[in-house]
């Protein structure tokens, strides 16, 4: 085998099927600067979306009331809880589906990516029964114990943003604190009826990934992927 021969081999016993190589940043249109993973041949944010405007730069409407959330049959965002303080920067926002269906959101060039889309990811992870555990962020700095599983093999690190319900509350059980770590949640763009999208949702307590349609009132985290 000469020199060349060997140098082939050993890159391919290095990188064969590699997940989780940092990319490129990218930066949002209010400035905010994402860090991102290739996993498997898609390129995602490894971080959760934060942007208050569409990609054109018109602002997207924050709505904190209940009813007033309840009630939207189009685009809105809020923080977790209401407060942008603690939770802005570490877990981004929350976007009711309306939002992600103006096809603006992300910074151009990239996209809230489709069911299908997220099933290529939890597909090159072994299967949705196993994929959660590699996507989740190690530890329970931000996730509540036991955070069952997680390794982030993959380099997504997903955190538990919480959700907003259909009415406008945020979360269905539990305190503030346990609820919020406890859930993952983020919207695909592809819709399941007239009233009802399809998203991912991750637990602390599970390794795997959960698909369901869900509400379009309801308020997920998002991850973009390029285009």
């Amino acid at each position: 085998m000469n020199h060349k021969n060997v140098i082939l081999f050993v890159a391919t016993l290095i990188c064969p099927g590699l997940a989780g190589i940092q990319a490129q940043n990218v930066k949002d249109i209010d400035g905010n600067v994402y860090k991102t993973v290739t996993i498997g041949k898609q390129i995602w944010m490894a971080e959760n979306l934060k942007t208050t405007k569409y990609n054109d730069g018109k602002a997207i409407p924050l709505v904190t009331d209940d009813k007033a959330w309840g009630a939207l049959t189009t685009p809105a965002y809020c923080w977790y809880y209401n407060d942008a303080s603690t939770n802005k920067n570490k877990y981004g926002s929350l976007y009711n589906w309306y939002t992600v269906n103006t096809n603006k959101l992300c910074p151009k060039a990239w996209h809230v990516a489709t069911d299908i889309e997220w099933t290529t990811l939890t597909t090159y992870l072994d299967g949705e029964s196993v994929a959660g555990s590699k996507l989740k962020e190690t530890g329970t700095t931000h996730w509540e114990s036991p955070n069952a599983g997680a390794t982030n093999k993959s380099g997504f690190t997903a955190l538990p943003g919480g959700y907003r319900n259909h009415d406008g509350a945020f979360g269905e059980y539990g305190s503030y604190a346990s609820n919020f770590r406890s859930n993952g949640c983020w919207w695909s763009s592809s819709e399941q009826s007239d009233f009802c999208a399809y998203y991912r949702r991750l637990y602390n307590s599970l390794i795997d990934v959960y698909r369901s349609p869900s509400d379009k009132h309801f308020g997920y985290s998002v991850r973009c992927l390029k285009d």
